[in-house]
């Protein structure tokens, strides 16, 4: 063989030999392509994760909003920075019951009803209109009561009570202090004579809620009365009871 063949030869096996080894350099490139990151860049993360300086500034140290709807012992809901509760929002705890009373009874202030016992009851001929009672009652007790609605008057032997003016019916039931009295008119008759069932009557007497009776003088010791008899109710002054 001739030195010019060898040298050729040796030429090409060098020529095959870098080829892979720049082969082999450019495929230890691509495999550290995913290297991992630089310390640094997790560093940077971190700091541009976390609150700036006026974030700080502005709602108070970091995560104190988060108590401000915690409420405390009385329930004042108080919180740090931003975070602090509102008045509006304030709970006392355990309200009270309005409902709890003072332990007095309304009812005991209310005046007890008027009985035979402390209402004397007298009948005068009234001097108008003609044919009237005034029945007069007064309080002879100590202490405040309250009348009847309407005098439930029995004149005689009659077996049931006359019936009630009701235009006389007024806004509420008569109360008499102690010495005060209360009013009603009796209409006994018609005044031209045309009603029926006249006749006369030496007695009358008036009932009480409480089964209590009162008996009261008619004048003269009799009246004459008829199908026309009424009463009205009681009344707080003697012109009302004669209007009717």
């Amino acid at each position: 063989m001739s030195a010019r063949t060898t040298r050729t030869r040796l030429f090409a096996a060098a020529t095959v030999a870098l080829a892979a080894l720049s082969l082999t350099a450019c495929e230890g490139d691509g495999l550290n392509t995913g290297s991992p990151k630089p310390a640094s860049s997790s560093a940077s993360a971190d700091e541009s994760t976390g609150p700036s300086d006026d974030a700080k500034d502005d709602t108070g140290s970091a995560g104190s909003s988060g108590s401000a709807g915690k409420d405390d012992a009385s329930g004042s809901g108080t919180g740090s920075g931003s975070g602090e509760g509102s008045g509006s929002g304030k709970n006392t705890g355990g309200d009270k019951d309005s409902n709890s009373g003072s332990g007095s009874d309304s009812d005991s202030d209310l005046p007890g009803k008027c009985s035979a016992s402390d209402a004397r009851i007298t009948a005068k001929n009234a001097p108008r209109p003609i044919n009237h009672l005034l029945l007069t009652a007064t309080n002879t007790g100590s202490k405040t009561c309250t009348l009847p609605q309407y005098p439930a008057a029995r004149f005689g032997e009659a077996q049931s009570v006359p019936p009630v003016a009701e235009s006389s019916k007024p806004q509420s039931l008569t109360t008499l202090a102690s010495g005060e009295s209360g009013y009603a008119g009796v209409r006994l008759s018609s005044g031209d004579g045309s009603a029926e069932g006249g006749h006369e009557v030496s007695t009358l007497t008036i009932p009480f809620e409480d089964g209590s009776i009162a008996r009261a003088e008619l004048p003269s010791g009799s009246v004459h009365v008829d199908n026309d008899l009424t009463v009205t109710y009681w009344q707080t002054s003697a012109a009302n009871a004669l209007e009717y």
